[in-house]
């Protein structure tokens, strides 16, 4: 298919391994910026009503409303030095891992490889993102979560680094890591569908007459992806949400883990209790994703044109 003029094309392999991390990581915190409200309130959304309480937010609308007349417009951004810091560890690591795994699966004639090989591509990606991400994930889950907390039981991080050292003192190292099964677990389901479904989606577009390879088509690609992520993750989200941000109380934890949280839910609070949340999740990873891959492939041409030619 002939190259329109609003289209540039960066083959696989054109970008350098290392450049692939760092671009990675760019688009992820690029993104994170516009959406980090979303994820506030996907959060409080999914910790609301826990343990069968009664729910503190009836709609996605009801707790921004709360939330902003309670801790103000930039309330909303609580949490955002651990967005960016996540960004910059899980977000690298998976998109670097990912790229790279892409253009070694690609063969010498261009042939892209197989739906198969791009979901466990994106599936092992994730698994190595999250295992990195952790603990700026523990600390992102802790920081937007403090606000819905009475004064007395906020922990009031200053930033995510005050949050990695005061967890670290407090808790233990292996704190930074609670909720790492499910973290990595959601991770691989994410990515695996994130990123397997864009490439191919984006491959099958650009075989068709009616798509080149420019903003258009990353758009289209991007959004088909983000809501195929947010179906089959999010039980896996409201598990690592919860792991990550319950307290030990006596020296016991209040979930045993993931497997916990999702019984523990349905018997309580019912079986679609595991998509609560399901608007802001899916008005955050939707726009994320295609904001994230806009960046990307923009970051991409801008990298190719300036260092590759």
């Amino acid at each position: 298919m002939m190259e329109g003029k609003n289209s540039t094309h960066v083959q696989a392999g054109s970008v350098p391994k290392g450049a692939n991390f760092l671009l990675g990581g760019l688009a992820g915190m690029s993104a994170i910026v516009f959406v980090q409200p979303l994820d506030l309130v996907k959060n409080r959304m999914q910790l609301s009503g826990e343990g069968g309480a009664g729910r503190e937010h009836k709609t996605s609308l009801h707790a921004l409303v709360k939330i902003t007349r309670n801790e103000g417009i930039l309330g909303l951004y609580n949490g955002l030095s651990a967005g960016l810091f996540r960004q910059a560890t899980y977000g690298t690591v998976r998109m670097g891992i990912y790229q790279s795994l892409y253009d070694h699966s690609t063969s010498e004639d261009g042939t892209h490889p197989s739906a198969a090989k791009k979901f466990l591509a994106g599936v092992f990606a994730g698994a190595c993102g999250a295992l990195v991400g952790t603990p700026a994930e523990v600390s992102l889950i802790r920081m937007t979560a403090d606000g819905r907390l009475p004064p007395e039981k906020q922990r009031g991080y200053k930033n995510v680094f005050n949050a990695l050292v005061r967890i670290t003192g407090e808790e233990g190292v292996g704190a930074l890591w609670r909720g790492c099964g499910p973290t990595v677990v959601r991770a691989m389901v994410v990515n695996g569908a994130e990123l397997g479904t864009y490439s191919q989606a984006k491959q099958f577009l650009l075989e068709t007459a009616y798509f080149q390879d420019n903003i258009t088509c990353h758009f289209v690609a991007s959004t088909l992806s983000g809501f195929v992520t947010a179906v089959v993750s999010m039980p896996a989200d409201i598990a690592k949400t919860r792991v990550q941000n319950m307290r030990t109380i006596n020296g016991v934890p209040e979930y045993s883990g993931a497997i916990d949280v999702l019984r523990t839910a349905i018997r309580k609070e019912g079986f679609f209790s595991l998509w609560k949340g399901f608007t802001p999740y899916l008005a955050r990873i939707g726009p994320y994703t295609v904001l994230f891959f806009i960046f990307l492939e923009q970051y991409k041409i801008l990298y190719y044109k300036n260092f590759c030619q």
